[in-house]
């Protein structure tokens, strides 16, 4: 089985979870940046990390989750400030789904993620705030090893080595 693990990130939540499982895949595998990612047609496993904004996943992401076909086996996995299981959260990862519809996405993983004190700053003054403000508080220091095992724990019960 050939995989290919693609992220997303603005402050690096999405690249640690990334890393992670792309240590957990067996076979041979192979780890890129969404900007130099390689032609998902190529591979048997693709796995695209994103982070979210306003409450869908990043631009460079959405865009490469497009190039999916249908054929392909896919793993979707994220990063944000909103609270893990949040309406948020879950309508950013169904949005990820409609943009790989007719994949065969066999699974999917999320978590918070800290977010940038700058970015924080930003959101803070804008007069409309976000829904998933109040939850950053609890992402500091996200993604930690229990996401990362958690995280690790879904890939080896995927059907990856048939």
């Amino acid at each position: 089985m050939k995989s290919l693990v693609i992220y997303s990130t603005q402050s690096d939540n999405t690249k640690k979870l990334a890393y992670a499982l792309y240590d957990s895949l067996p076979g041979e595998k192979e780890i890129s940046f969404v900007g130099g990612a390689p032609d998902p047609d190529d591979y048997d496993f693709v796995a695209v990390g994103f982070w979210l904004m306003a409450g869908k996943p990043d631009p460079k992401a959405a865009e490469y989750l497009e190039k999916i076909k249908a054929e392909q086996t896919i793993f979707l996995f994220a990063t944000h400030g909103a609270a893990k299981g949040s309406d948020h959260a879950q309508q950013g990862m169904q949005h990820a789904r409609e943009l790989v519809s007719g994949a065969a996405v066999i699974g999917t993983y999320s978590c918070q993620g800290e977010v940038n004190p700058k970015v924080l700053a930003k959101v803070k003054a804008k007069p409309q705030k976000p829904v998933w403000l109040d939850d950053t508080a609890t992402a500091v220091g996200h993604p930690d090893e229990s996401d990362f095992a958690e995280l690790k724990s879904i890939i080896a019960a995927l059907p990856l080595n048939s």
